[in-house]
């Protein structure tokens, strides 16, 4: 962790970086979860792909999430506070803990997604609507179930479109390429 206020910090992420790859080269195993908004920023973006290349494997999830880390199946470190780069971590020895922990992480890493996979950040009330969709219901009946009025369904669906990359063809059917996406969990 780099203490508040670190001048270093470019060198230190460098050195770290390099430790890791290092280490990855060695034969450990690494997996890591982090917070899709990570992926906004381009420069810890490229760093995660090059990790994930490199075997630290990677995948990404939309709620939020605590640091922690676990080493061995044997000690955690959980950060004391939710303030990025603040010092101090609460270390665990206890093996019950560590159980609890291990199937805390093991749960989020079934549900998120590969990093390499697109993301789609779709809003809540955007997710509600092609959650809606997949199950076959029309404009009226999402209006209806959200208490909105059709003219606003109709511009979610529209949004969903162009975030989904689904352009108006004579081919295809957009709601079902929608929910296909959906489906295929690329739509978060």
């Amino acid at each position: 962790m780099h203490p508040v206020g670190s001048r270093e910090k470019g060198r230190q992420e460098q050195k770290s970086r390099r430790s890791v790859l290092d280490v990855l080269r060695d034969g450990m195993a690494m997996r890591t979860i982090v917070h899709a908004s990570v992926l906004d920023d381009p420069r810890k973006a490229a760093r995660i792909r090059e990790l994930h290349a490199a075997g630290n494997l990677h995948r990404v999830v939309d709620e939020p999430i605590q640091q922690m880390l676990v080493f061995d199946r044997t000690v955690a470190f959980i950060r004391i506070t939710p303030v990025a780069y603040s010092p101090g971590a609460l270390m665990i020895r206890q093996q019950s803990l560590i159980t609890i922990l291990i199937d805390l992480f093991e749960q989020t890493w079934a549900r998120a997604r590969e990093v390499t996979e697109p993301t789609h950040r779709l809003t809540p009330r955007e997710r509600e609507v092609l959650a809606l969709i997949a199950e076959g219901r029309s404009n009226g009946a999402i209006a209806r179930a959200l208490s909105i009025t059709e003219a606003a369904v109709g511009k979610h669906v529209a949004s969903l479109f162009v975030k989904l990359e689904l352009p108006a063809t004579q081919d295809d059917n957009r709601r079902v390429l929608a929910v296909l996406a959906y489906l295929r969990g690329a739509a978060r």
